[in-house]
């Protein structure tokens, strides 16, 4: 039930205000059409109270699959169930959506090349890390020697049969130094579009960050973190719970132009929680 409240109130909110929703900051603006960021987070609990969902031997956890659009920054596609499942075993289900010329975003987890040849035979375009053990033979050099950040920009087709008979067409590999937390780390990226600037799929890429914010929203702002409930059905109902404050909050803090934080708005409705008073008068300062 609280499944589909989340998706029929976000339907709702989105018929009555069109342009609700805001762009992720690290999206790159020359994007226009649809970008969505796809991946998984996990909240952990205790496996004794939680039999449903056995994750590791200490402990039990449910996870969230999510897609989501950074040009909104709502989500698109979700699923609560056990951690138990590989993330690459839901990612059919969350791109089922996708329209031709959108953009995917994956963490490597969620690089399935059987998968990845389905999207790009539909002309969706994908961005992903490449795993380490990833075996490719180079067929072309778009580039000859490093430019700027970017070290290597290739047209490669995979060598292992299993995955050449996976995804039989080219693939784009990028490397390039990304910064994180002020030092320069090389990164392997693979892609489906062969038109974009190499830098432009290391940017794309990052942009999945916004996911990951999220996530941090989800968890810490509106501390889901423990569970008065710890059956699957009150355990997946506490979260598309929350998956609901998440969409009401950010409908409430557009159309009152809020310009503070997100964890600021979320804290300011919370102290006042249990008085009869006008939120738009309250936040309006």
């Amino acid at each position: 039930m609280m499944e589909d409240l989340f998706w029929a109130t976000l339907k709702h909110l989105q018929s009555q205000r069109p342009d609700f929703g805001l762009r992720w900051s690290g999206l790159p603006r020359r994007f226009k059409k649809a970008v969505y960021a796809i991946d998984s987070t996990t909240f952990a609990s205790l496996a004794n109270s939680m039999d449903w969902a056995k994750h590791r031997r200490r402990e039990a956890a449910a996870k969230c699959h999510l897609r989501l659009d950074l040009q909104r920054f709502l989500p698109a596609c979700a699923i609560i169930e056990e951690a138990s499942h590989h993330d690459d075993t839901r990612a059919q289900q969350l791109c089922a959506a996708l329209k031709d010329g959108e953009i995917a975003l994956f963490d490597k987890a969620y690089a399935n090349f059987e998968h990845l040849y389905v999207l790009a035979c539909r002309g969706v375009f994908w961005v992903t890390r490449a795993k380490d053990n990833m075996g490719f033979r180079v067929v072309k050099k778009l580039i000859r020697k490093p430019a700027g950040k970017i070290q290597q920009d290739d047209l490669i087709v995979l060598k292992t049969p299993k995955s050449r008979k996976q995804h039989p067409a080219r693939l784009r590999r990028v490397v390039m130094l990304v910064e994180i937390n002020g030092k320069e780390v090389e990164m392997t990226f693979i892609t489906n579009n062969v038109e974009w600037a190499a830098s432009s799929v290391g940017a794309l890429y990052q942009a999945r960050w916004g996911i990951e914010v999220f996530f941090k929203q989800i968890k810490q702002t509106l501390k889901v973190c423990d569970f008065p409930g710890h059956n699957k059905e009150a355990i997946r109902w506490q979260l598309w719970s929350a998956l609901l404050l998440c969409v009401l909050l950010r409908y409430q803090g557009q159309a009152i132009a809020w310009p503070h934080s997100f964890a600021r708005l979320f804290t300011m409705i919370h102290s006042v929680i249990w008085d009869r008073i006008s939120l738009c008068g309250l936040l309006d300062f």
